[in-house]
């Protein structure tokens, strides 16, 4: 057992302390073996969860929910100081240091009207910051790592400021459609689908942002209005395994649920 006061209420420091002593000698053997690699998917399910609990407006959920999200950011931390690489509180540093840097409105000498110019000044100093020299940069600077849709969306809107975007939503429109028909052909043909509908999905993004719709959201509600179409349709079926129908009933099953209110 290692030496901790236990308290009424704790600390950052606190936690920082804790996370030391678990990964310490005679701490938590599974604490101790984990690396930035085994740990990730935690990081990404804890940021994901305190993201659902704030849609809920879930107050006890955001604090316990962050309280995980910090937590996983002491533990990649804690990693990296028992190499001898980085502390907490050179990470602390560099975000402190950061937003100073990209705020020269608040802390300099620029100046911005609204939140609008400030986005533009932000966007400017950045590259700076991280000497982006062209547009191509800024693309290949968008994390690999986000939701396919998200990277997908970043990425054209950082092409569309450097001035590659369509003049109005319609034009998305007719790439999305010139899309479809190429992979159609590419099913038709047995080759080239899965190329072809990546390049469906990016179009699809394409109008997403035109339309200035976040698509993980809108995807997300789609998701939730086909459970409810598919609750529907179970309940019509009277008890029906529907695997059990043919094509023609499950399409008019599914038209039927979806003449229901959403």
């Amino acid at each position: 057992m290692v030496e901790f006061k236990q308290k009424e209420r704790y600390t950052y420091e606190d936690l920082v302390e804790i996370m030391k002593l678990l990964r310490s000698p005679g701490g938590c053997p599974w604490d101790a073996e984990q690396t930035h690699e085994s740990i990730l998917r935690n990081f990404q399910e804890e940021t994901y969860e305190f993201c659902e609990a704030a849609q809920n407006g879930d107050l006890a959920g955001m604090v316990e929910e962050l309280g995980d999200v910090l937590m996983q950011v002491v533990f990649h931390a804690r990693i990296e100081e028992e190499k001898g690489n980085f502390t907490m509180e050179d990470v602390c540093h560099e975000i402190c240091y950061k937003m100073v840097f990209r705020h020269p409105h608040v802390f300099g000498t620029a100046h911005c009207e609204n939140s609008a110019e400030v986005l533009e000044t932000w966007d400017q100093v950045k590259q700076v910051e991280k000497e982006q020299k062209s547009v191509t940069d800024t693309l290949n600077a968008v994390a690999k790592n986000l939701p396919a849709l998200w990277r997908a969306e970043k990425i054209q809107k950082k092409a569309a400021k450097g001035g590659f975007r369509w003049d109005s939503v319609f034009g998305a429109l007719d790439k999305l459609e010139e899309e479809v028909r190429e992979l159609r052909a590419a099913v038709e043909a047995g080759r080239g689908q899965e190329e072809e509908l990546g390049d469906l999905l990016l179009a699809l993004c394409g109008v997403s942002y035109m339309l200035e719709i976040d698509p993980e959201a809108a995807l997300h509600a789609a998701c939730e209005k086909f459970i409810r179409r598919f609750d529907r349709m179970e309940q019509s079926a009277g008890g029906q395994a529907l695997s059990a129908m043919t094509e023609a009933e499950l399409v008019a099953l599914w038209k039927a649920a979806k003449l229901a209110a959403n």
